[in-house]
């Protein structure tokens, strides 16, 4: 999926849920702190997507899509703890925008692809809105978190540091 089915998936995702957006353009970037300053919210209200790899063993490998508010971290040991993997780390710029459908910076807070788990924070849902790009670096979306959490359907586990 190449970014702009990725950007349309997502639209009709939100349109068939009738979830309660609105698009926001902007300046083409990628990072949490500046993009959030473009779009004009605090950066705890931004979702920072991150791709990891996990290894369960010798032989299963597992990707999540972890989420967390854009003014923390993922942490790894959380999550590696959390899945009870012999490994974890970020995974590799290719697999990350494979799996995300969009380039890094752009990932969405949801899952596209069965072979990516989607684990979110708690702590995202303290905010009333959620904002991210869109898989796009100039165009982002403001979303109602209770509709995120209700589209999404995520695993809901302290992930972040």
């Amino acid at each position: 999926m190449n970014t702009n089915e990725t950007y349309q998936r997502l639209i009709e995702m939100l349109n068939d849920a009738e979830a309660d957006y609105r698009l926001i353009d902007h300046a083409p970037e990628g990072q949490t702190e500046v993009v959030s300053q473009l779009r004009g919210h605090a950066t705890r209200e931004a979702a920072k997507c991150i791709i990891m790899i996990a290894k369960l063993g010798r032989k299963t490998t597992k990707y999540i899509l972890g989420v967390v508010p854009g003014d923390r971290r993922i942490s790894l040991s959380k999550v590696k703890a959390l899945l009870r993997a012999t490994y974890i780390g970020f995974a590799s710029k290719d697999d990350a925008e494979r799996l995300g459908g969009s380039a890094v910076g752009t990932i969405l807070p949801f899952s596209f692809n069965s072979s990516l788990d989607l684990i979110v924070d708690p702590s995202v849902q303290e905010s009333d809105i959620i904002f991210f790009n869109a898989a796009l670096l100039h165009r982002s979306i403001g979303l109602k978190t209770r509709d995120y959490f209700a589209i999404a359907k995520p695993s809901i586990e302290s992930i972040a540091e």
